[in-house]
């Protein structure tokens, strides 16, 4: 299989990452099945299969990982990294917190939060300008995550800043992994780990201390440690990261349709089901990869076993045979099934939480300011590959 010369794309390419959306388009329509030589990975872009790879867990797998850069690098991915195990480890290991991240449980939260967002815009009232980055979509997941796990709340915004900057990377660059990736990221939280065994609490770290199950060899446990590492090291880097970037995205999109912000003004009842809207169109993180366990095929082609295969998830959320006019943001657009959560197992586990930070943090801008422009000679678009959006989105009030 050969690469059109004149269409290409390349998850690194500077200019490409900017917009993506043309040239996922031009995907969809003439090359759903698409094979980058360069980089050596498949990509797949409409909708239907998206939807059919992420959630076949019987022809493909997630032990190697689901960015590119980990699918290539072929390092030892630790135990109780459950993203990137398949069942039955990941039906154990998931299972462990999946009761933390309910709706029920998240609805409980909803005060905090929103105190946290009251707290972070607050002191902008009268300024004329603040930053839905820096001073809002970086401050309220990182209080959130440390609610939850129980880290002192003088000490999150250090672990925000190691959080995002093992994201970033230098334009048209790629991130980098090795066997001790992983270890590295859990070793920032082996002493909070160790003070909350000496001091319990009502938190998630507290729970994974304590907390027994029968594992995939059928034995009664406790987790291990570095078991207990995985698991915070996994929650706080996917709970600060994506969130933060679907409030830059809100601020962003609703400043270019003024029209419809106006609506949520008027109309708060609007607000969920503009959150949906704002996640299928500018989906934090888009693409997803998979390895297939075996030759599968797409369109009369063969994609081998052991390939990489990227699931372009924000094109998928625009394919215009799932969405009409999906290129088009509409806050009245029917609910439907989006890509950006994933699909089948692996569906994430912090949907509801991501959604309830979205909804409660453009409830609190709009009774605020409820009207914005960016300030587009100090916006700047975060360097990273495994999702896109803002380091700073600066606006005007």
């Amino acid at each position: 299989m050969t690469v059109a010369s004149e269409l290409y794309y390349d998850p690194y390419d500077v200019e490409i990452h900017a917009d993506p959306y043309p040239i996922f388009k031009r995907l969809r329509e003439e090359m759903p099945l698409y094979y980058n030589d360069r980089h050596d990975f498949y990509a797949v872009s409409r909708y239907d299969d998206v939807q059919r790879t992420l959630g076949d867990r019987t022809n493909f797998t997630s032990t190697k990982g689901d960015v590119l850069e980990l699918m290539k690098a072929e390092v030892q991915i630790p135990p109780g990294t459950f993203i990137f195990e398949d069942p039955p480890q990941h039906t154990v290991h998931r299972g462990v917190v999946a009761g933390v991240f309910t709706p029920k449980r998240m609805a409980s939260i909803e005060p905090q939060i929103r105190e946290y967002a009251a707290r972070s815009l607050d002191q902008f009232v009268g300024a004329g300008r603040f930053d839905f980055v820096t001073d809002l979509g970086a401050d309220l997941p990182m209080r959130t995550i440390g609610m939850l796990l129980g880290i002192p709340e003088g000490e999150q915004e250090s672990i925000h800043n190691f959080v995002d900057e093992t994201h970033k990377v230098d334009p048209g660059g790629a991130m980098e992994f090795n066997d001790n990736t992983f270890a590295d990221a859990g070793e920032l939280y082996r002493h909070y780990i160790d003070w909350r065994a000496e001091h319990p609490s009502d938190d998630l770290m507290t729970d994974l201390l304590n907390v027994e199950f029968v594992d995939e060899l059928g034995a009664r446990r406790r987790l291990t440690r570095d078991e207990i590492l995985m698991y915070v090291s996994l929650i706080s880097g996917a709970g600060n990261e994506t969130t933060q970037r679907l409030i830059g995205w809100t601020g962003k999109v609703l400043a270019e349709n003024p029209g419809q912000r106006r609506e949520l003004v008027e109309d708060p009842s609007l607000i969920p089901n503009a959150v949906h809207e704002l996640l299928r169109f500018e989906s934090p993180s888009h693409q997803v990869g998979r390895v297939p366990k075996h030759d599968v095929e797409f369109y009369g082609q063969t994609v081998p076993a052991g390939s990489a295969l990227l699931c372009l998830t924000a094109s998928a959320n625009r394919d215009e045979q799932r969405f009409p006019d999906g290129e088009v943001f509409d806050i009245r657009r029917p609910l439907t099934q989006v890509m950006t959560f994933g699909q089948g197992i692996h569906f994430c586990l912090g949907a509801s939480l991501a959604r309830l930070e979205g909804r409660v943090a453009l409830e609190e801008v709009l009774k605020r300011f409820p009207e914005w422009e960016v300030d587009w000679d100090n916006a700047r678009l975060a360097s990273t590959t495994s999702t896109r959006g803002w380091d700073t989105l600066p606006v005007f009030t």
